[in-house]
């Protein structure tokens, strides 16, 4: 087949791409990020057109996101408001897959620039069967534009430092372009200024070598271009970024080291273990890419490794390791730098079109290589049956591509428990729309109140009878709601496997390949709120009932009975609190919570051990419980000062403001070490 009409057969292919991924996106739900993004890019919005007087997107000490450039979010936001769009989060994802198809057309040019449009085609299909970067192409309005802009400059710098040629304006013109966007979109973004460098400082030592003299002139102009080109991209990556405006320099360079150790940590399945984010073992990151991305990709990347030196020329093989280079360093910074890692790897999506570019270029270089059919069909039937898997599952699934796993961990059902789901809440919009529908038929009974544990009123903005409330599914029971939209993440793993989760009164159930992801929730009775409520009042008698009641109709709702023994306890009936707490913890063994309960009330009845158990099993089912460590210290302290310590400074290792734990561990030293104690008193003062 000639180049002319693999051509052909690439821009056709391309095109019913576009048009796919564009007709996706409508059924797209709201990403976990994507409201408090879109507020902040309004902020951004306010800010230029108030001329810089309206300074709230330069103070978001809980989202952080003043260290954002999210330069494709602010520009959406820009288009919103001149056109005057109403239907904001369909325009987003309409934007979002744009770039995703963007994304996927870069690289293609990618891999014909080294192997003509055969190898084009072939990245193409390979995104066609990715799961997880089609799912995110929906609406991830941060990590997708950033893969476009990373593999876009490492493309343009390559093109330009490479080229026999002298650098067309156009590749000049388009790497400053993707350099900005890379910066505009995350601070991180300046690293691809570093390989721009590092590519045209290997060039210069590689031509020297090879003629064994050095063209100052030559170099003179490269040093200029590479300073004109990013400091450019540099420069015009700031335009829409308020924060870094304010300090061109430093600014952006807080905002890189907050990036490396972003502070904010959320708890999230990993290997069966509902752990903390800034804990999860240095593998995290690898294996996640390893049971999530296409076995047919690893497939191409082994017949890459197989048949590089063979397909490739001395100045392409040079370009395609600085193209491994740009895959592995970021992976390997942040297993090194220890990063807080969360949301399974998409905050990496954008080493991912590389590492598909790697897998297209091996698989046609497999087929180039080996032309007898007694080789090339079987390897073509053994490709057709590893794009199986992805496929049916994207067909059986829509729209939810980004909750593939695959057949590394029986795919979804396999994973199920022992792994995130939809922990980017897509689910939310057909939980919600199921509802809408639903209370259709339901009498006019006045303001109907619905939760979930994910803002979902965008869904309801049309329906004043609709009031939402959000909410951890865990503490449902302390809001009043009449309806809850539930999406399985930040649910317990052991509710998961065990099938406690959805719960009994539930209503409707979204499932992917079978498993729940998403719950709608109609609820029975309101004792359980109105339970606590009056437990605040100190009315423990009256709580107690009412959460009796409540249980009737709710026995899997872990708060009630942690609630019911808090009253119990509370009333003087200890043995019956201890009851309900054991019950709690047949729906949810780590409710750490009630390990603290059970540990309180050994310690009441004098069984030391037995308290410090408890205490010991809270600490391990969440290390972030604080309350605890004081308490299990105490019991320490009795025996072991330097055990209970040790404790303490455990808790002070992940919070050293904690004044229970200063307090406790001052005490330690009141007697033995006076000085030591007046130190830890004079930083407890500090805290007032």
């Amino acid at each position: 087949m000639t180049e002319k009409t693999l051509k052909i057969i690439f821009i056709f292919l391309a095109v019913v791409l576009l048009f796919a991924m564009l007709l996706i996106s409508r059924d797209a739900g709201i990403s976990g990020d994507e409201e408090v993004h879109y507020k902040h890019s309004e902020m951004v919005y306010n800010y230029f057109s108030s001329m810089g007087k309206d300074q709230s997107s330069l103070d978001t000490p809980k989202t952080h996101l003043q260290y954002y450039g999210q330069t494709f979010d602010n520009l959406v936001t820009v288009l919103v408001h001149w056109f005057g769009i109403e239907d904001i989060y369909g325009f987003r994802h309409l934007m979002c897959s744009f770039a995703g198809w963007l994304t996927i057309l870069v690289t293609a040019l990618f891999a014909a620039y080294f192997s003509g449009y055969g190898a084009a085609i072939l990245v193409i299909l390979l995104f066609a069967v990715s799961p997880g970067f089609l799912g995110h192409s929906q609406n991830n309005l941060k990590d997708i534009p950033f893969a476009l802009a990373y593999i876009s400059s490492i493309y343009f710098s390559l093109k330009l430092v490479f080229s026999e040629k002298k650098p067309s304006k156009q590749t000049i013109i388009l790497l400053i372009l993707s350099i900005a966007f890379a910066i505009g979109i995350r601070a991180g973004g300046i690293l691809v200024v570093f390989y721009l460098g590092f590519f045209m400082l290997l060039k210069t030592i590689l031509d020297w070598v090879e003629s064994k003299e050095l063209n100052t002139e030559f170099l003179k102009k490269q040093l200029l271009l590479f300073f004109g080109i990013s400091v450019a991209g540099y420069l015009i990556g700031l335009l829409t970024w308020p924060y870094a405006l304010q300090n061109p320099i430093l600014n952006p360079w807080k905002s890189f080291q907050v990036m490396t150790h972003f502070p904010t940590t959320v708890r999230q399945i990993f290997e069966g273990r509902f752990e903390w984010s800034d804990f999860h073992p240095w593998y995290y990151l690898p294996k996640y890419m390893a049971i999530t991305i296409p076995l047919v990709v690893f497939s191409g990347i082994a017949a890459f490794l197989i048949n590089a030196r063979k397909n490739y020329t001395t100045n392409q093989q040079i370009q395609l390791l600085l193209l491994g280079f740009t895959i592995l360093f970021p992976l390997i910074f942040v297993l090194l730098k220890q990063s807080n890692l969360y949301g399974s790897w998409r905050h990496f999506l954008f080493v991912y079109p590389g590492i598909l570019l790697i897998s297209a270029l091996g698989i046609h270089a497999f087929l180039v290589r080996f032309k007898k059919r007694i080789i090339r069909i079987p390897a073509i039937l053994l490709l057709l049956i590893l794009i199986l898997h992805p496929l049916r599952f994207m067909a059986a699934n829509h729209p939810y591509y980004y909750l593939y796993y695959n057949q590394l961990t029986g795919g979804l059902k396999g994973a199920y428990g022992s792994y995130e789901t939809d922990y980017y809440y897509h689910t939310m919009r057909q939980g919600s729309e199921w509802l809408q529908e639903y209370l259709k038929n339901k009498p006019d009974t006045g303001k109907i109140i619905v939760g979930g544990n994910f803002p979902s009123q965008w869904y309801f903005r049309k329906n004043n009878r609709v009031k939402f409330v959000y909410f951890p599914y865990q503490d449902r029971s302390k809001c009043d709601w009449d309806y809850a939209i539930i999406a399985n993440s930040y649910i317990s793993p052991y509710q998961l496997k065990n099938k406690i989760w959805p719960p009994a009164n539930t209503i409707h159930t979204i499932f992917a390949d079978g498993m729940p992801v998403c719950a709608v929730i109609e609820r029975l009775t309101k004792d359980d709120f109105h339970g606590i409520e009056e437990l605040k009042k100190g009315d423990y008698i009256k709580s107690a009932l009412l959460f009796q009641n409540a249980l009737q109709v709710d026995i899997q709702n872990e708060l009630i009975f942690y609630k019911f023994a808090e009253s119990l306890s509370d009333a003087g009936q200890d043995e019956q609190a201890e009851q309900q707490l054991k019950k709690c913890l047949d729906i949810n063994p780590d409710y750490e919570q009630a390990l603290g309960l059970l540990g309180d009330l050994a310690l009441k009845k004098g069984t030391v051990e037995e308290a410090a158990s408890y205490y010991q099993k809270a600490i391990q089912a969440n290390r972030k419980y604080f309350d605890v460590y004081p308490k299990l210290a105490g019991i320490y302290a009795e025996t072991n000062v330097s055990k209970a310590r040790k404790v303490l400074r455990d808790c002070l290792k992940l919070n050293s403001r904690y004044k229970p734990a200063l307090e406790a561990l001052a005490e330690t030293y009141r007697k033995t070490d006076p000085a030591i104690a007046r130190k830890y008193d004079e930083m407890i003062d500090k805290l007032k």
